[in-house]
């Protein structure tokens, strides 16, 4: 699975000016004028005055901006990512509205577009319509009569968007990576990670109280009878697999999930009583000769524990799964439930985003490349991919030094890192070829339907990669995200256009601050490819060593350091950084800026930088830096993230990089007696 800057909530940058001259003059008294503040990137006003940048470098930067700013109550989060979301996503309604004003050709972009879009906000109709878009699916699973029919029902309940105890994806063969594979995953868990059914915790005992409550609220608005027993029984059902699952750090071992290829006689042997062929078959896999199966002690005692459990406990179990994933477009009284859940126990969000914010969501999930190319003629001029390729360039440049520059690492060694950087592709922007949709049908008044073949039409065009030459045009974010990612299997970095704006490029302001921000998201996808796990595979996307002993050891030596380093913060009072955990984002930032520095020195071309309103270009770069992560979070989505992300919060992505890097301690006069600092035998370097 690709690497990306962000949640996934989950994942997913530009321009080299090169500034001659002195000095750049401020105004007679001192402070910086609108041309000073316009090149600066950010207004010295904004930061603090009583907080030393050698004590706390983010609160420096961001103590201000974040006491003047409270995170809005229909978000459990807020920051630069976020502000620039809803930039992004006001420019995309004002599309969607230009698109569904008129008439439309049937099967044209705007039809498409526009009658998604309008099914969705006609809420009378979604009232009227009830639950009985899903009358037969509720009668499906109704009829199953027993574990055989079950295990076929799972794989149909993958194309419909439904979670079931196993999932799937389709990447590269780690060991051929010009033939795709099927991925097939744990899952099946109503709550963000397996800490939630497992841990002594009492705030996490809670939550799982209040679960059982929406379970059984969920059912009573469907009018299911029986609401209380069917919540016991799913809760302890998902308990169960809860114990089987792997942690979020056994699951970042690449080189032992990539490598676990089976067939369908080897995936029989593996688990027992699991019809793989069956499940294959109505999911639409067809005869697959090899896949994945990822967590292998998982999938050992899964037939035995879907036979263990009987029918009376799945029936009830797949029909919360199905209103789970289709609460988003019925009526307001089970949007509310699943909200109240889903977001404001979970996460802490107060209140439900505007409804055409909702719509917008869904639009980028089912049409996301067709509005994608609305969205980059309105808003990313070919000229952006250009300046944008010139600091990829540098960054690919400032790595390739880095390397060459190691004194740990064996000539061997550095030879095979400097192949694999060379291979490196990255994308920029938007796709040079878009998707097609023509065989989607979008109705009007048809919201569920709708959804339901969205679902189907992304499951089958997944499907459809197996057999094939890996598509390496291929985009895994729409150009409207705001992230990006590293894929290993392609060796690829890929910057959709959203995130090429300000905070993180802006085109009126020096280099500086550009390269401590979005070099900075360069550098940390390009370090993606020689993170913890990104080092196992080669410059052709494929799972191979190409690291001697002693390199790999003292590599690892390295990490470790930074593991201990961020298992010392604690967000929370009762819970750390998890640093195995977030190892992979931690190494991607600390070298993503080290390399970030060392670019913006290549692209002055031995020119002298610039003093601007009394801030040295190093210090312009580290505030840069700062200033792109800004955020702030409620209590219950920072829960969420430091028990299942692998990126550690805002805050640590600041201090905990800052703190390894030589350049920041001697641009804010960082001593002995500063809040940031660590003796030098305790700092980490990698890269």
């Amino acid at each position: 699975m690709p690497a990306s800057l962000l949640l996934e909530n989950t994942m997913r940058h530009w321009l080299v000016l090169v500034v001659a001259g002195a000095v750049v003059a401020c105004s007679p008294r001192g402070e910086p004028t609108r041309a000073d503040i316009a090149r600066l990137g950010f207004d010295p006003a904004e930061l603090s005055a009583t907080t030393s940048p050698a004590d706390d470098f983010f609160a420096y930067v961001n103590a201000d901006w974040l006491a003047s700013n409270e995170i809005p109550a229909d978000r459990s989060s807020y920051g630069v990512m976020q502000a620039l979301a809803e930039t992004t996503e006001a420019q995309l309604r004002d599309i969607v509205d230009g698109l569904a004003d008129g008439e439309a050709t049937p099967g044209s972009t705007a039809q498409k577009l526009g009658h998604l879009y309008r099914a969705f906000l006609d809420e009378t109709a979604i009232e009227a319509a009830g639950l009985e878009p899903l009358a037969d699916e509720f009668a499906r699973i109704d009829a199953l009569k027993d574990h055989d029919e079950l295990i076929g029902y799972l794989g149909h309940a993958l194309r419909q968007g439904v979670q079931v105890p196993l999932d799937f994806y389709i990447d590269a063969d780690a060991t051929n990576p010009d033939r795709p594979l099927a991925y097939f995953w744990q899952s099946g868990l109503g709550m963000p990670d397996r800490d939630y059914y497992l841990a002594d915790n009492p705030r996490l005992a809670s939550v799982r109280d209040e679960y059982r409550a929406h379970i059984e609220q969920l059912f009573a608005l469907a009018g299911g009878d029986g609401a209380t027993e069917a919540a016991d029984s799913i809760v302890q059902l998902e308990t169960r697999l809860a114990e089987r699952h792997w942690t979020r750090v056994q699951n970042r071992d690449r080189e032992r999930i990539y490598s676990s290829q089976y067939d369908l006689a080897g995936a029989g042997q593996l688990a027992p009583g699991f019809l793989w062929r069956d499940f294959l078959e109505a999911g639409g896999f067809g005869e697959p000769t090899r896949f994945v199966i990822a967590q292998t002690d998982y999938f050992e005692t899964l037939g035995t524990l879907l036979r263990e459990t009987p029918m009376a406990d799945w029936r009830p179990y797949l029909r919360f799964k199905l209103l789970k994933a289709y609460a988003p477009y019925l009526g307001a009284a089970i949007v509310a439930e699943d909200f109240d859940f889903q977001r404001r126990t979970l996460r802490g969000q107060q209140e439900m985003k505007p409804r055409w914010k909702r719509g917008i969501r869904l639009l980028n999930g089912a049409l996301g490349e067709m509005l994608g190319e609305r969205y980059v003629e309105a808003h990313f001029p070919p000229e952006s991919r250009a300046r944008v390729e010139g600091i990829v360039e540098n960054l690919r440049r400032a790595f390739g030094q880095a390397i060459d520059e190691l004194d740990w690492m064996s000539a061997a060694t550095r030879k095979a890192a400097r192949d694999k950087l060379s291979k490196f592709n990255y994308k920029i922007g938007y796709p040079d070829k878009w998707r097609d949709y023509s065989t989607l049908e979008i109705r009007p008044n048809d919201l569920v339907g709708n959804v339901q073949r969205a679902r189907a039409f992304e499951h089958d065009r997944q499907v459809a990669k197996l057999g094939k030459p890996v598509d390496r045009s291929e985009w895994g974010m729409t150009p409207q995200t705001v992230n990006a990612y590293y894929r290993p299997t392609s060796n690829e970095v890929v910057f959709p256009a959203a995130i090429l704006q300000p905070p993180f490029f802006d085109p009126s302001a020096d280099d500086a601050v550009n390269y401590g921000a979005i070099g900075a998201v360069i550098g940390h996808e390009f370090s993606h490819g020689f993170d913890d796990q990104g080092r196992k595979f080669d410059g052709d996307g494929r799972l191979r060593d190409w690291w001697t002993e002693a390199d790999a050891a003292e590599y690892e030596a390295r990490a470790g350091g930074l593991v201990n380093q961020y298992a010392a913060f604690s967000p929370l009072a009762d819970t750390a950084i998890n640093g195995e955990l977030t190892l992979g984002e931690n190494i991607a930032d600390l070298a993503g800026l080290t390399v970030a520095y060392r670019a913006h020195e290549i692209s002055r071309a031995g020119q002298p930088a610039p003093i601007i309103a009394d801030f040295t270009a190093e210090q312009r770069l580290f505030i840069g830096y700062a200033r792109s992560w800004r955020s702030q979070y409620r209590d219950e989505l920072l829960r969420e993230i430091l028990l299942s992300d692998p990126h550690a919060p805002a805050r640590y992505r600041v201090m905990g990089v800052l703190q390894n890097v030589p350049a920041f301690y001697r641009a804010f006069d960082v001593t002995d007696a500063s809040g940031m600092y660590l003796p030098p035998e305790q700092r980490v370097s990698i890269w």
